[in-house]
């Protein structure tokens, strides 16, 4: 067996390994092509390249379409089929999703340069390996015996609107309508990405955190679930019917729901726990974000909508703090539990989360400080940079794993 063909096999042994290489060479190049605009943009290098898009939206669909779903992807083809004791995941079904959506990475950074037909294209091979990975799913969804399917039909429902956000990109792509474009910004973030990872979160933290905290006692409250769900659901649609000022009636039951289950999951007692303590503060944002959301709504309920508050710090409070350090939490461990490593985080890793932290806090600064708003730009650019370094160390740490075999000599 050649080189070529061992890492392959290796690649192929288990869902999360392909899906989780791309999403770590992906994270690196849209945060480094992300940071060079922003730099161009500034005048710190040269001049902005002419994009064939605004650089505004090609960022927001490649983090929330091409960045995020690759790691949700490879864990949940990991974990879904567990939640139900179901059929695990073909390999030909979870190759397919990977090659489909790297491709179409692909051909939309080309189309960056290229024109609006590339970047289609992409976003067309996108849309088939997310068929592909939903049709998968939803076999292992229908065809299981299992009493408890809460979680992965939440899942399943979330997944489709994903690929409807991304569908409404292209026709906003192909059509120049606004009206699609609003919707698949919406999606990606209330119906697609929170929905996921508050299901992922509410089913994998309480039982992670029963591994290794004594005396620990599981709260999983599906009553709570279904609010946060609703309100996240309900932020989308006020904003779609263009009502922000009114998404603090969501935003507040949401953020304190989130806040409750931090305190009840416990959040001081997981710093104990470095690999543990990663997915509670990650969560926490989630209460962070949501508030200042609400906030940023009275506001402009207050205000006559006269202005805008606080800019862009909540969402990425969520997209960076939420998101991204839970995503990041996950894959971390799913790696480290399915290469035969003992289930610990060391400390570099752990200074890298600590990384990202930073970044969040940077980049929401820069929008909540009134005195911070002279130097913006720099404050921007400087989280970006931090994430970009920090994401680029984790990457290089984590990804050749994904194509070696298992230290302990176990299959997958």
């Amino acid at each position: 067996m050649n080189k070529q063909t061992t890492i392959w096999h290796h690649l192929s042994a288990a869902p999360h390994r392909s899906l989780f290489l791309v999403g770590a060479l992906q994270g690196v190049v849209t945060l480094l092509w992300w940071t060079l605009d922003l730099m161009g943009r500034y005048g710190m290098v040269g001049n902005a390249p002419a994009w064939s898009m605004a650089p505004i939206w090609a960022h927001a669909f490649l983090m929330v379409y091409g960045f995020f779903p690759f790691f949700i992807f490879g864990f949940l083809f990991t974990t879904f089929p567990n939640w139900m004791n179901g059929e695990k995941i073909k390999p030909h079904h979870f190759l397919a999703t990977c090659l489909f959506m790297a491709g179409g990475v692909i051909l939309f950074y080309m189309g960056l340069f290229a024109g609006k037909s590339l970047l289609a294209t992409g976003i067309v091979l996108m849309l088939t390996g997310w068929g592909i990975a939903i049709m998968a799913l939803l076999q292992v969804l229908f065809n299981t015996q299992a009493q408890d399917k809460r979680h992965a039909r939440v899942a399943s429902i979330a997944f489709i609107f994903g690929w409807l956000g991304m569908a409404a990109y292209l026709v906003w792509l192909l059509t120049d309508h606004w009206v699609f474009l609003d919707f698949s910004r919406q999606a990606g973030i209330w119906f697609f990405l929170l929905p996921i990872l508050l299901t992922v979160s509410h089913r994998m933290i309480p039982f992670f955190s029963s591994r290794v905290l004594e005396n620990y006692v599981i709260v999983r409250p599906y009553a709570l679930l279904w609010l946060m769900l609703a309100c996240s659901a309900g932020h989308g649609l006020l904003q779609l019917m263009g009502m922000p000022q009114y998404t603090w009636w969501v935003d507040l039951p949401l953020a304190g729901c989130a806040l409750y289950l931090s305190w009840a999951w416990g959040l001081l007692r997981s710093f104990s726990v470095s690999l543990l303590a990663v997915l509670h503060i990650s969560f926490a944002w989630l209460s962070v974000a949501m508030l200042l959301f609400a906030m940023q709504s009275l506001m402009m309920w207050l205000n006559d909508g006269e202005r805008i508050w606080f800019g862009l710090a909540p969402l990425h409070a969520l997209a960076i703090g939420y998101f991204a350090s839970m995503v990041l939490g996950m894959a971390s461990r799913v790696t480290i539990g399915h290469s035969g490593r003992p289930l610990a985080l060391d400390h570099f890793t752990w200074l890298l989360f600590l990384g990202f932290q930073t970044a969040t806090l940077f980049r929401i600064l820069a929008d909540i400080i009134p005195v911070a708003s002279t130097v913006a730009s720099m404050l921007y650019l400087f989280a970006a940079t931090v994430w970009l370094i920090c994401f680029t160390l984790w990457a290089a740490r984590f990804a050749p794993i994904y194509w070696r075999p298992r230290i302990d000599g176990k299959p997958g």
